[in-house]
């Protein structure tokens, strides 16, 4: 494991995370994501969408049927990308309840802007209308369909954040079940791993997370896992080997109270003997990648990703 220190804040990454304390926060700790309030969340969050996407991105509707499940999504092509040269899968956050196409569709755009790859962003089924295993069956199905289209596993990058990192790890978790070819990489923005939350409230007491309550954690969690339960051995991403896991770049803010997840996933790569490098970045609040049209930060951030990436895709990185 690599663990990367970064230098401090910019002014606008202060900015940003002074205004989710004193204005998202507040709001956070009072939601429920349930009924009436839950479609409010969704519609507020899909704002984000109105982000404009990087000049000369091709954009195309995906909606095919396969072996695995349906596969619907949106395949975008930034303007210097190559098709060719291998494709990302990527999976949204939203705590497996909201998020969508719109709210992900420019941090995917920019990925594949700073990566040359094109990118699948997922539309996957979100609880608590189509809770676990509807997602991750989901994603195992996007996996398959961009094997059909002729991209071989190691051209195969699988990215996500926060819930969407739970989707990666349980992807990469399931491939090695089934003793499949591994994908050739893999990026977590600050990922969401553990479902029990197990030491959030210690974390977020000594330092406030900006705008991820412990307890709308632990609300989505329970909401994804269903009746199974988040302590459901199916639903531990840790469990099992990481010996084939695939070369993981791994960025957190230092704000989150998430970020154990990150540390521990790192030391469980490393333990196996799996590349994975970790990010983390002061001052910077979760996955402030997607934050990168106001914050210098998040532009740095995906710019190393893209070239963590086409250097994982051209060669193995060692452990």
């Amino acid at each position: 494991m690599r663990e990367i220190e970064l230098p401090g804040p910019s002014v606008q990454a202060k900015a940003l995370a002074r205004y989710l304390r004193t204005c998202a926060r507040p709001v956070a700790d009072r939601l429920r994501l349930r009924g009436g309030q839950l479609r409010v969340v969704r519609e507020a969050f899909d704002t984000v969408g109105l982000t404009p996407l990087p000049r000369g991105t091709r954009v195309r509707a995906v909606s095919e049927p396969h072996g695995y499940g349906d596969v619907t999504g949106l395949w975008l092509t930034a303007r210097a990308a190559d098709e060719r040269a291998g494709a990302v899968l990527y999976l949204h956050g939203g705590g497996f309840v909201f998020g969508s196409l719109r709210t992900h569709r420019h941090i995917a755009a920019a990925l594949s802007q700073t990566s040359g790859l094109p990118v699948l962003l997922l539309d996957y089924r979100r609880a608590p209308e189509h809770p676990y295993p509807a997602a991750a069956d989901d994603a195992l199905a996007a996996f398959h369909w961009l094997l059909d289209q002729g991209y071989p596993a190691d051209r195969i990058v699988i990215a996500g954040d926060s819930a969407g990192g739970h989707l990666v790890a349980g992807l990469l978790a399931a491939l090695t079940r089934e003793r499949t070819a591994m994908p050739g990489a893999a990026l977590l923005f600050s990922p969401f791993l553990d479902l029990t939350c197990a030491g959030l409230d210690e974390r977020d007491a000594v330092c406030r997370d900006p705008y991820i309550p412990p307890d709308r954690a632990r609300e989505v969690a329970a909401l994804y896992a269903g009746d199974l339960g988040v302590d459901h051995p199916t639903l531990d991403v840790f469990r099992g080997s990481k010996r084939r896991w695939p070369a993981t770049l791994v960025q957190v803010g230092d704000t989150e109270c998430l970020l154990a997840d990150s540390r521990r996933l790192a030391a469980a790569m490393a333990s196996a003997g799996a590349h994975c490098e970790l990010q983390v970045w002061p001052g910077q609040v979760h996955v402030f990648p997607a934050f990168y049209p106001i914050v210098p930060e998040g532009r740095l951030a995906l710019r190393y990703a893209g070239d963590f990436l086409r250097e994982a895709l051209v060669r193995p990185l060692a452990a």
